[in-house]
């Protein structure tokens, strides 16, 4: 049973019927989540056939691709010396929001916030995506995580022009 306050404006818990038959406990959302994201994640490695070596496949093949562009290797050269960690974050980055994983534990916008792109970077960028995730994916994994990876170059590229519009070419805030 779902608890709400309404003058809290949302859920502040999950009540459900304890292992010892005596009563209820209330778990937070995030407890609820924590315990919910094992099954989760299996339901959807199963759906999409997507796992750890699949995710690893696909940003190892991606990040060569990026590379070797010549409109966005150049842009990922100047900011990457080491590609190891790099490339080990990305697949927890992409575990995470592939298949709900909670392994990567990071703030991705404010790296990319000063990044000199535009439209046509994030264009690129999607189209390196897709190619590499069609080639390594089943049908359904492929479109799981081109999906995804569309929805975060949306959000990325307005971050990325509002910061612009709003903090000039610098693309932060000023420091106060």
């Amino acid at each position: 049973m779902a608890l709400y306050n309404p003058s809290y404006d949302g859920l502040i818990g999950i009540a459900n019927a304890n292992s010892r038959g005596n009563g209820m406990t209330l778990q937070t959302p995030a407890e609820v989540a924590t315990s919910a994201r094992p099954q989760i994640t299996a339901d959807l490695m199963e759906r999409t056939g997507l796992s750890d070596a699949v995710l690893t496949r696909l940003v190892h093949g991606f990040y060569d691709r990026v590379r070797k562009d010549p409109e966005l290797g150049p842009i990922f050269d100047e900011r990457i010396r080491d590609w190891g960690p790099h490339l080990a974050r990305m697949v927890e980055f992409w575990s995470s929001v592939a298949l709900m994983t909670g392994r990567y534990h990071g703030a991705p916008m404010p790296k990319h916030l000063t990044l000199p792109v535009d439209q046509s970077h994030f264009d690129r960028w999607l189209e390196l995506f897709r190619q590499t995730a069609t080639e390594i994916c089943t049908p359904e994994g492929a479109s799981w995580v081109i999906e995804r990876a569309e929805r975060i170059a949306f959000s990325i590229h307005a971050n990325v022009e509002d910061a612009r519009h709003h903090y000039g070419r610098a693309g932060m805030p000023p420091k106060l």
